[in-house]
């Protein structure tokens, strides 16, 4: 079995925003050489998600404010993670956000591509941008 490893890096100027990487994701898999496996993709950060969904605007404007209904930002003050006297940030909201988001996505490598449903698309989520993070491409298989 072979495996190959890679890292993107994403760096959101905003807070929050979601980017469709299934493209870096399908390069990376070509660069591996593996025809059959399954690629891992993992956002290495608290505060970031991956996961498969549709590329429309419309839905990705409606995960932002669901999401904010559900984990608003402010007042930074209501959540315990914010508090001086426990940790002193102001993204408690963007590690509820990852969790109901998820960290990963396991996707099937099928001929050498990524063997995604019609309207399937891998995407990074960010919640607490502003710098660098990475997200993991990890491909195993034959």
């Amino acid at each position: 079995m072979k495996h190959h490893r890679q890292e993107l890096w994403l760096n959101i100027a905003g807070r929050r925003g979601f980017v469709n990487i299934t493209p870096q994701v399908q390069a990376a898999i070509e660069a591996s050489g593996i025809a059959e496996g399954l690629c891992l993709v993992n956002a290495m950060h608290i505060t970031a998600s991956v996961f498969v969904n549709d590329d429309e605007p419309g839905l990705h404007h409606d995960y932002e404010a669901w999401l904010e209904r559900l984990a608003p930002h402010e007042p930074v003050g209501q959540y315990r993670h914010n508090d001086p006297r426990h940790g002193g940030e102001d993204n408690a909201d963007a590690h509820l956000k990852r969790q109901v988001m998820g960290r990963e996505a396991v996707l099937a490598v099928t001929g050498g591509r990524l063997d995604l449903g019609p309207w399937e698309q891998v995407f990074y989520g960010e919640f607490d941008g502003g710098r660098a993070k990475r997200v993991l491409v990890k491909i195993i298989g034959e």
